[in-house]
Order: structure tokens, then sequence, then C-alpha cells
């Protein structure tokens, strides 16, 4: 009985809250208590804006913050790579030389996949070459219009 209390205040704590703000997204999660209420961060995290600018879905993966170097030397000396730079370039590498790999892989595939149909067309072919001869009057009159020719 006191969970169903506590679940009908919550409710009530909720629509008074979403007609004090009502342009509050429907993917806020509202925490409420008995004293004060709080949302998750998380959920405020507007993922259809970042979706709409064309952002990656974590802000911390990629961008300025991640990619650049922390400083630079004023007389323009190259600084040297971070470990999660260093990692993150040579995790690229990897995903460069798989792709390479698997892209010559399909290319090899369709290559003979056209070869063994032009080999089973060829074969085929042979074997109604030498099935389909002509007999008989047939094979005469062949042979006269050779000799014919000649």
């Amino acid at each position: 009985m006191a969970l169903m209390i506590q679940t009908a205040y919550r409710a009530s704590q909720h629509v008074a809250y979403r007609r004090i703000y009502p342009n509050v997204s429907d993917h806020t999660c509202i925490i409420l208590g008995v004293r004060r209420f709080s949302t998750s961060l998380t959920l405020q995290f507007d993922q259809r804006w970042r979706a709409k600018k064309g952002l990656t879905a974590n802000p911390n993966t990629f961008g300025p913050l991640t990619n650049l170097p922390d400083y630079s030397f004023k007389d323009g000396r190259p600084t040297p790579l971070g470990v999660r730079h260093r990692d993150r370039l040579e995790k690229q590498r990897e995903y460069a030389e798989r792709i390479i790999k698997l892209t010559q892989e399909i290319d090899y595939a369709v290559e003979r996949h056209d070869r063994l149909q032009k080999e089973e067309a060829a074969r085929i072919q042979a074997i109604l070459d030498r099935k389909l001869k002509p007999k008989g009057q047939l094979l005469a009159a062949k042979q006269l219009t050779i000799d014919q020719d000649n």
C-alpha cells in the first residue's frame, strides 16, 4: 500500500512539473524524491540535435580536444603524439588495411565467379559441339558443299 501511495505521489509531482515546464522534451527522465526532484543528465543529452548537426553521438570520440595536441612549441617544432592519439592512429591504420584486404577478396571472388561461368559455358558448348553432328544425308550434303568450295 505504501508503494502505491509513493507511486501516486510521484506521478502527481510529475504532472505538476510538466505543467510548470511544458517545453521540456519527452525523453527527459525525472526522478522525483520527497523533498526535491532531479533530472538525469545522460537523458538530457540531446542526441537528435547532434545527429541533425552531423556530429558524432559521443563528443569525446572526435574533435579538436581529442585529435589535436595538448600544447605547441613557439618555434614550430612538432609536438610528440600522445598515447591515445597514437592508439587511434594505429586503429585507423588497421581499419584501412582490413578494408583493403576485404575489397581485394571481393574483387577476387567476382573475377573467379566470372571465370567459372565462362568455363562452364565453354564446357557446355564443347559437349554440344561433340553431340550435335550431322548424320546420314545431312553429312553427305555437307561434304558435297565442302568439296565444291575447294
